[in-house]
């Protein structure tokens, strides 16, 4: 610690005159831990090591900023981890750190700088960015399409399993709907669970099922999904950057947000 004997024994004596508890019994030659030292030891060793790590990662590379974000699961997976190496290649001196949530954060109570929301932008005490409107479109996978059965309009849809969010049984009538065709005949199908049990089962060639199309854009670029038709049914919902109201951005946080902005409206593979 480059301090005397002393002057540890003096910030002891002061931390615990501060707590109005004993933390060390002082022998002759001796000095350990009382019962309650060491259920403060363990209590604060979580945080002495988080400030060692972070010490540690600005002293390793003073020139590189670090931006921790938290987004949505499907779309850090789908979206941007396939597009992250474009914003590494662009910004080699900003460290990303990512966590995944679907919950609203506390930015008081987090480390996180930034946060990608799902929902209507409905949010206070937060800036809002807008990113991208959400959009379904029916999938599927090439194994699905039998020759006999071509998908070339929605009335096709008849003769396929038709892949339901448990959640939004209304999704596929609405679409359906748009398309100028009542919910009548299709009784064939399935229910799953969640979106990303519902993008599997369409890659497995179970059915057509209705995706968000900004997330599933990279496998349609590919070829192992399929969108046969254009219509959109919106949700009415959308994708946002978030950040704390009143913080300075920082240069990654800068940086990140120019690039987002622009493969979100730039770039559809």
């Amino acid at each position: 610690m480059f301090v005397t004997a002393s002057a540890v024994s003096h910030g002891i004596k002061s931390l615990e005159d501060y707590l109005g508890r004993k933390l060390f019994k002082r022998n002759k030659r001796k000095v350990v831990l009382t019962p309650t030292g060491q259920k403060y030891l363990v209590s604060i060793s979580q945080a002495l090591n988080e400030i060692e790590v972070a010490s540690q990662s600005i002293t390793s590379n003073p020139k590189t900023d670090i931006l921790t974000l938290s987004s949505t699961p499907k779309f850090l997976t789908r979206w941007l981890m396939p597009r992250l190496h474009r914003f590494q290649l662009l910004y080699p001196d900003v460290e990303m750190h990512f966590s995944s949530s679907t919950e609203m954060l506390d930015f008081n109570k987090s480390n996180i700088d930034m946060a990608i929301y799902f929902g209507n932008g409905d949010w206070h005490d937060i800036e809002v960015e807008f990113l991208k409107k959400v959009f379904l479109a029916p999938v599927y996978s090439p194994a699905l399409l039998a020759p006999e059965y071509p998908l070339k309009t929605p009335q096709d849809l008849r003769n396929y399993n038709l892949i339901h969010l448990t959640g939004n049984l209304y999704e596929w009538p609405e679409w359906l709907l748009l398309s100028g065709i009542e919910y009548t005949g299709f009784k064939r199908g399935m229910q799953v669970a969640s979106s990303e049990l519902a993008m599997v089962a369409a890659q497995e060639g179970l059915g057509v099922s209705l995706a968000v199309d900004t997330l599933c854009s990279r496998d349609i670029a590919n070829g192992t999904l399929i969108k046969p038709f254009n219509t959109l049914l919106d949700t009415g919902r959308a994708y946002y950057l978030v950040h704390p109201k009143n913080h300075m951005l920082s240069y990654g946080m800068k940086v990140f947000k120019e690039w987002l902005m622009n493969e979100m409206h730039g770039s559809t593979a």
